[in-house]
């Protein structure tokens, strides 16, 4: 799930150097943004929504299609991924003070599963979604093997990568809070957020506070957010499969939106 243009032997430690810069041998400085900026603000098209821009795994592989829809069931724009053995997403640089509002809150429609998934299998590491957010932090209490990495990564994608990512994911088969370490980098933590056949076709809303998550899962509390992104990625096991993202929020407490979770959206 890395380009093999940018060093793939690095693995996915280098994964979020791509996220956050992009790979690009002229990249152009993107953005930075305080909240998150919504897919239902735009008109429906294949356009990208403003305020992401690509984020391209590997060259030498199918990209994911997003395209802005009209989805009757959110009754409003929503992104709309296609993956057919391809793997891309969409990202956004944040700069936000993690603590000041610790929630994100957001919505996914998945159609169905990618049955042969497993993310805890690098070579079945593939999921219908995925939001990811990226964090920043001191890397001077990082293991020496960690820094050679970040090295590299800032070498090939002219960027510097984010210290930590945390990704929320939808599994086969791990029930949800399950915290999955990646096997390519101890950089990146993956937290199931749905699972199995639970309310497949059918919006579902999540609210987790991730400042908590990432304490649960790398051991003390987060750095500043610097970055988001989506993907949908069916690279390593095949296959065809459509999902839908709904907007994504940053709140400084918990809402309602929370005692709305695994409900159907009216």
């Amino acid at each position: 799930m890395i380009p093999f243009h940018c060093a793939r032997a690095a693995g996915l430690a280098l994964l979020g150097a791509l996220l956050v810069g992009g790979c690009s041998s002229t990249p152009t400085p993107a953005p930075v943004f305080a909240d998150v900026q919504p897919f239902s603000a735009n008109r429906a098209g294949p356009s990208l929504p403003q305020g992401w821009r690509p984020w391209v795994i590997n060259r030498n592989k199918a990209p994911t299609r997003y395209d802005l829809v009209f989805d009757p069931l959110a009754r409003q724009v929503v992104l709309h991924a296609v993956a057919d053995r391809s793997a891309s997403g969409l990202m956004q640089r944040l700069d936000v003070d993690s603590p000041q509002r610790p929630w994100v809150n957001w919505r996914w429609r998945v159609t169905q599963l990618i049955e042969v998934a497993d993310n805890t299998d690098r070579h079945a590491e593939d999921s219908p979604v995925r939001l990811m957010l990226f964090f920043d932090g001191d890397r001077t209490t990082l293991p020496a093997a960690e820094l050679v990495k970040f090295e590299l990564a800032r070498l090939v994608s002219n960027q510097e990568p984010p210290y930590a990512t945390l990704m929320y994911i939808w599994e086969n088969r791990q029930p949800p809070g399950t915290v999955i370490g990646s096997s390519h980098s101890g950089r990146i933590k993956m937290v199931v957020a749905g699972s199995g056949v639970d309310r497949l076709g059918q919006w579902k809303q999540f609210e987790r506070n991730y400042v908590e998550d990432y304490r649960r899962a790398y051991g003390k509390a987060p750095g500043r957010l610097i970055g988001i992104g989506i993907l949908t990625d069916t690279d390593n096991t095949g296959g065809r499969i459509e999902a839908f993202y709904g907007d994504i929020r940053l709140n400084p407490a918990a809402t309602l939106a929370a005692l709305a979770v695994a409900q159907p959206v009216p």
